[in-house]
Order: C-alpha cells, then structure tokens, then sequence
C-alpha cells in the first residue's frame, strides 16, 4: 500500500474533539483521520462511478452529440456575425 502524508488545518474545535476520540480509542491522530477518510471514501462513491453507462439509453453515442452541439455553435456564430457586421 502507498501512503502519502498529508498536512491539514482544522478548526480548534474539532481538533479537540479529535483529541478526545484519540485519548478514548489510544489511537495516533493519524489513524483517527485514516479511519475518518476510510469511513467517508466507502460511503461515498467516485464521480466517475456515479456517470458510468450515463448515454447508455440514447440513441446517439457522446461523439455524435458533441459534434451535433459544436455544428449548432457554428451557425450560432456565424448569425452573430452577420448581425455586427450590418
């Protein structure tokens, strides 16, 4: 496993809190935090996994639709051109 330190502000408050938590569970504060983020990071997924199979009920795949949308940009620019230049 890589591991990577990290240095974070946190509120004074909340670090005595988590001094509290330490002194209760005789853990460094490190694991304290590596708990914490384990425990956030498995309740909450990536991003990436909530988009995955987003287009896979459209009928047109994301490269059609990307140029589709580019092409509607170009007649949009092109009419605003005409406009200032009358």
């Amino acid at each position: 496993m890589m591991a990577m330190r990290t240095i974070i502000e946190l509120p004074e408050k909340a670090l005595k809190a988590l001094s509290a938590i330490c002194h209760k569970e005789k853990i460094s504060r490190a694991e304290a935090i590596r708990r914490a983020v384990e425990a956030y990071t498995s309740r909450k997924p990536p991003a990436t996994d909530e988009a995955f199979g987003i287009w896979r009920s459209r009928r047109m795949d994301g490269l059609a639709y990307q140029e589709a949308l580019r092409a509607e940009w170009a007649v949009s620019e092109r009419r605003h051109r005409y406009k200032r230049s009358r």
